[in-house]
């Protein structure tokens, strides 16, 4: 096998050909790292490597005992702990921090067969829809160096789309999926709150609103993914009942009737959203129609302000209880210089309040949830943008260090209704980009971005569809439909994207004799 054929590949494609002996798994892990040591360092998508490790793995895995057994693998710097490995969380006072066992999320991965590689960047704690850890540096979009690819997956998703590998573990509790993939050109699904493992005593990531899966270059790969980390754990907080089918087997089955399908390009914030993103939506809407289905424009009748102010009140309160027990872990108070700008805002913010208002605040998640399933009984699916515009430059969204001073000093200066005002006006930036996808976390939702549109810049933008809970199942029978038919920008299915990102990235660096075109 050469390196033009490993990086037109998917998971499923690499698993085949191993079980029918036309390619080793070591064959495939050499060739991963290979990609992997020409590119990251333009991309810094990879913070951690296990090579040998990697590669003695693959020497000696038997690839008929597992499904993806000597696929190789990566997993997210946040929450997906392996065993042995560094996991930083992006913040430096997590440094010297190593797993002393796996991951309920990563054990049911490693079941699957899987190598892993290493982890990929994220931001500190995953608060971020861009990927600039200051511990470990930015991450850059393999479309275009100077633009991100989104956060907080934002390594896994630059290391999918220059070719390091075909799927990578990624999170979502605010559209941690759906962002890298509206940004990167992916396939990303956001599954039903409850639906994939988490870890004994951390059932509750953010309250329930961030869920573990994974980021792909195809439908395909996600569905199978789907099939095998789906469960019901006994010790979990929230529970969602197992498809009885599989998605693999579903997502090609055709709709039985017209769908019903509800869209908007307005931002339940009310900020401006790009024309590029009214375009995608419009691009999937008539391709909707063109397939017999009824489509209208229609809001759902949450308040997308309230929303986010209870969502921040969440993160607040959050970060407080992350940061008081990293206070006990290392015996000492932590310090405004010891974390990231957004850390100790949320932080302190989240010293005042009180209980009464965090249980409050997650009560508005029901109404809102509530609401959803009732636009659902009339609607099958709900469309937005997945982002209101293309990637962010990298640094376009980090504070400068005069905004950073003043945050730090008017976050102690502030009544509590006012420190909650200074979270929103400093996330207000960020979310400007990205106003559509935590709906999806809040109600518990499945949610996807379908990478539909190309810009005239050359930068991808996704589009988002949601579905009642549950219902993964038709979002994915929607999702290979899409990857199907000509309107799909994926790496997977366009033999010229396919390559582009890689010519994309080689040009813009001057890298010379290029082996991948």
């Amino acid at each position: 096998m050469n390196i033009e054929t490993y990086l037109s590949m998917d998971a499923t494609e690499m698993k085949d050909l191993m079980k029918r002996k036309q390619v080793k798994p070591v064959e495939l892990m050499e060739m991963s790292f290979q990609q992997l040591e020409k590119v990251n360092s333009s991309l810094n998508a990879v913070i951690d490597s296990r090579k040998r490790h990697a590669l003695e793995e693959a020497k000696r895995i038997n690839v008929d005992e597992t499904p993806f057994a000597g696929v190789p693998f990566l997993l997210k710097n946040i929450s997906q702990a392996l065993k042995g490995s560094h996991l930083t969380s992006g913040s430096k006072l997590l440094k010297s921090f190593v797993a002393s066992e796996d991951s309920n999320l990563v054990k049911k991965i490693r079941e699957s067969g899987f190598i892993f590689m290493g982890h990929t960047n994220a931001p500190e704690f995953g608060l971020k829809n861009i990927t600039e850890p200051v511990f470990h540096g930015p991450t850059r979009n393999p479309w275009n160096t100077d633009y991100s690819p989104g956060g907080s997956s934002g390594g896994a998703a630059a290391a999918i789309a220059s070719g390091i590998i075909p799927i990578a573990g990624a999170s979502d509790g605010g559209g941690s999926i759906r962002i890298p993939a509206s940004f990167s050109g992916l396939f990303g699904l956001k599954p039903t709150r409850g639906r994939t493992p988490v870890g004994p005593g951390t059932g509750r990531q953010w309250q329930g609103a961030s869920i573990d899966f994974v980021l792909s270059r195809s439908v395909r790969d996600s569905a199978s993914m789907l099939d095998r980390l789906q469960v019901v754990q006994p010790e979990a907080a929230f529970q969602t009942p197992l498809f009885q089918g599989r998605y693999r087997d579903e997502m090609r089955q055709t709709f039985h009737k017209p769908l019903r399908i509800a869209y908007t390009t307005k931002s339940p914030v009310d900020t401006t959203v790009s024309e590029d993103a009214k375009s995608a939506v419009m691009k999937l809407v008539k391709w909707l129609e063109k397939e017999g289905h009824f489509v209208e424009e229609k809001e759902n009748g949450v308040d997308g302000v309230q929303l986010m102010k209870d969502y921040y009140v969440m993160n607040s309160g959050e970060i407080s209880s992350v940061v008081q027990k990293l206070e006990k872990t290392i015996g000492r108070s932590i310090k405004a210089d010891d974390v990231e700008i957004e850390t100790w805002v949320l932080n302190q913010a989240g010293k005042s309040i009180s209980a009464a208002e965090f249980s409050a605040s997650l009560s508005s998640w029901d109404v809102a949830s509530a609401k959803m399933a009732a636009f659902h009984q009339s609607y099958d699916f709900y469309i937005t943008p997945a982002t209101a515009y293309t990637a962010p430059k990298v640094g376009e969204l980090t504070h400068s260090k005069s905004a950073q001073e003043r945050l730090r000093y008017e976050v102690n200066e502030l009544d509590k209704d006012r420190q909650q005002a200074l979270v929103y006006d400093m996330f207000l930036p960020s979310l400007t980009y990205t106003p559509f996808t935590q709906l999806a976390n809040l109600t518990g939702q499945p949610a996807m971005s379908v990478p539909i549109y190309m810009s005239k810049t050359g930068l991808p933008l996704g589009v988002q569809v949601m579905a009642s809970k549950g219902e993964e199942d038709r979002l994915l029978k929607l999702a290979y439909q899409l990857e199907q038919s000509d309107i799909w920008e994926g790496l997977k299915s366009n033999p010229f994207l396919k390559w582009v990102a890689f010519y994309l990235l080689e040009n813009i660096m001057h890298v010379e004799n290029s082996n991948t075109i």
